[in-house]
């Protein structure tokens, strides 16, 4: 066939919707296979012959369809289309309006492929391996466990029973109702689950296996547990901390409780993704759950906490309200990207994680936007394949940073208003990008979809070129936005956005003294009572999405700020993302970048320091082949020998979070320069680490190994 006479990609009829379905599956851990019956209560809209629902890997050996007034036991045509991953069913006569039953019994393979119903290795503790049994349904895998109408806006309640044999664990979305021996074989048990909520398809989840649990009553009493491999239950035991202060303050924030009686949060030793927001059964790769207090170091400690908050974030934005189809993806990935920050804060203030947001998130997201290659963070999606595609950088960290602006805008008076509007006039249902700004801007009287369609249709961020005018007791600062590209080439297309716009200076470094919106290519700003002398800067917090370009005289005022620390830090970050990023599209003076920097010797904070530490690792990387690269090393030296004499090489007693992981990253940093005495002692503790005399702290064992080995 022709390429462009290729099949276009079409979602399923409605004609026929299911209702409920009730699933019995039984895998064989053994032959690494399944058989299943399944019992789909229908609601036919539309007299028809053919039902189409999708069906992968998947053979049915029996079909039956049952109605108010016809019954069809035979004689019912199963036609496959493997490329479709549909399965067509064709009865003898239409079937008529109204409610009907499919009866279907069908077999199946535990696959490879980490997606679908799929087969997990694991070891016990004496060394044995053996298999177990999990899922992962997101986007468009539930077809390879059940035959079922596999799209995210057809919902429908699940009973699920499974039939495993009697000395594994079983899970699934609901708690158990129900336990009993299989009546020909007492070497198996049947479990049958509670009746779930209404919900999509790639919600449901299975999991099979030897596991170990924990577990606690959150203050609301939800019971959640935490499931290890054998032996592991104590490395569970922050996740299940977390898990039990996020239920209560999602809760509290959405004005909306968690809707099922458990929550689980399961590690799987063959995990595709790093986590997966099943309602009520969280599957997460181990390294995403499990904290070893001995072994982990506090990157991978914070790492789970903030993963942990992302899934259950999702069991309100995503599951309970979910979007029509995979174009909105980017609703449910940005928003949670965004709110597990929020929970992380909350639950660990000591973490100062807004700070590292910045840092993670939002800069790597404006490093990706700013090339030709980017896109729009809302993609149209097609077929589903197409999903994959958009499952990046910018669905996660853009979707976030627009989000983290949009609060900032609103306000979080008015934008938990909204969220609770949003959630719960669309509740069990599903939504589009559309109903979130209409809830959003009802909440706050602002124009929340016109400003935001220009962050979420099309690709790019501005660059805000400002200068500063004083006109008697006032001071004018002249705006200009254009695209930003991280080669420095101009904008053909004369693109803009509607930029929320805040204002700090000397004598209110923390909060804004002006807010505006800038919706055309050029605007002003008048400030009163701001002294000729103060220094001024744009996007307070680093909030905008958007990079700053200052004259040479404003950039000149902030230095002394940045030195002092009296610029905040998310501030000080942002300043001198900005100018990196400026400077190598070639808008802004290296000399600058280089004053700039040299203004942070006297800094503290550790995510300042690592995103300024990644900045100076690229400029290195240019830098590395040069007759100056030495006198480049150099200067990094002298750059971080203070705050290297500063944290030391031994934590001090209550040392906190973000010391340990600094010192990793100065040493690390400091090793990369060359510097002796970093050197010389890196060697001595790997060598003691290396015979056992004295193991490296969790911590320092990458930075130490990277320029050991």
């Amino acid at each position: 066939m022709p390429e462009n006479s290729k099949k276009a990609f079409e979602r399923l009829s409605t004609d026929v919707r299911p209702l409920n379905y009730v699933i019995r599956l039984k895998p064989d851990l053994e032959k690494l296979t399944f058989e299943g019956t399944e019992e789909i209560s229908l609601q036919v809209n539309k007299a028809t012959k053919s039902v189409v629902l999708n069906c992968a890997e998947i053979k049915l050996s029996e079909v039956k369809y049952k109605g108010a007034t016809q019954q069809f036991e035979s004689d019912i045509g199963i036609s496959y289309a493997d490329e479709d991953e549909t399965v067509t069913l064709t009865f003898p006569e239409e079937l008529q309006v109204g409610r009907g039953s499919l009866l279907l019994s069908f077999s199946g393979i535990l696959n490879d492929k980490m997606k679908g119903f799929y087969r997990s290795k694991y070891f016990t503790p004496s060394g044995e391996q053996r298999f177990g049994a999990a899922t992962q349904f997101e986007a468009t895998e539930a077809r390879r466990a059940f035959p079922c109408w596999d799209e995210p806006a057809i919902k429908a309640t699940f009973d699920v029973t499974l039939v495993v044999p009697k000395d594994r664990v079983a899970l699934s979305n609901m708690p158990v109702v129900k336990e009993t021996v299989l009546d020909d074989n007492t070497d198996w048990k049947v479990l049958t689950y509670q009746k779930t909520p209404i919900m999509s398809t790639y919600l449901v989840a299975f999991v099979i296996g030897e596991y170990d649990f924990i577990e606690e009553k959150d203050s609301d009493g939800v019971i959640v547990r935490v499931y290890t491999p054998i032996g592991k239950k104590d490395q569970g035991r922050f996740a299940l901390e977390v898990a039990v202060k996020t239920l209560p303050f999602y809760k509290n924030y959405f004005g909306i409780g968690y809707s099922l009686p458990k929550m689980d949060l399961i590690a799987i030793s063959d995990f595709a993704g790093g986590a997966m927001e099943n309602w009520g059964l969280i599957t997460y790769r181990e390294t995403a759950l499990l904290v070893d207090e001995a072994n982990s170091s506090a990157s991978s400690k914070q790492t789970v906490a903030l993963v942990v908050g992302h899934e259950i974030a999702h069991m309100w934005f995503g599951n309970l309200v979910t979007m029509e189809w995979w174009t909105n993806l980017w609703l449910k990935e940005g928003f949670a990207s965004w709110i597990e920050y929020l929970c992380v804060d909350h639950c660990f203030p000591e973490f100062d994680i807004w700070t590292q947001f910045a840092s993670n998130d939002f800069t790597r997201a404006l490093e990706l936007d700013a090339l030709k290659n980017s896109h729009p963070i809302e993609v149209a999606v097609g077929h589903p394949s197409e999903v994959d595609e958009i499952f990046d950088t910018i669905s996660y960290s853009k979707g976030a940073s627009v989000i983290r602006m949009l609060h900032d805008y609103i306000g979080d008076e008015d934008y938990r208003k909204g969220m609770h509007l949003y959630l719960s006039r669309h509740e069990y249902g599903n939504t589009c990008t559309e109903d979130l700004w209409s809830a959003l801007g009802e909440a706050s009287g602002k124009p929340i979809e016109k400003i935001m369609n220009t962050w979420t249709k099309q690709m790019g961020f501005p660059v805000i070129k400002v200068t500063q005018d004083n006109r008697g007791n006032e001071i004018v600062l002249k705006l200009q936005q254009e695209k930003f590209t991280a080669d420095g080439s101009k904008d053909v297309e004369k693109m803009s956005w509607m930029i929320p716009i805040t204002v700090s200076s000397a004598s209110s470094p923390s909060r804004a003294i002006q807010r505006s919106v800038l919706d055309q290519a050029e605007g002003e700003i008048i400030l009163k009572g701001v002294k000729p002398g103060d220094w001024i800067k744009l996007n307070v917090g680093g909030v905008g999405f958007y990079r700053t370009l200052y004259p040479p005289d404003m950039l000149e005022k902030l230095l002394p700020a940045v030195r002092s620390q009296t610029l905040p830090p998310r501030d000080r970050l942002q300043l001198q993302d900005d100018l990196f990023a400026l400077a190598r599209a070639g808008i802004a003076s290296c000399v600058d970048v280089l004053k700039l920097t040299d203004a942070f010797e006297n800094e503290g904070n550790f995510t300042v320091w690592s995103n300024l530490s990644g900045n100076l690792r690229a400029l290195s990387a240019l830098f590395q082949y040069t007759d100056f690269h030495s006198s480049f090393l150099a200067f990094i030296r002298k750059l971080f020998g203070p705050v290297m004499k500063r944290i030391g090489w031994e934590p001090s007693e209550g040392e906190g979070h973000l010391t340990r992981l600094l010192r990793s990253l100065v040493v690390g940093r400091m090793g990369r320069a060359g510097d002796p005495e970093v050197l010389e002692e890196s060697r001595k503790r790997f060598a003691r680490h290396c015979d056992g005399s004295q193991p490296l702290p969790a911590d320092l064992r990458s930075a130490v190994r990277t320029f050991i080995a």
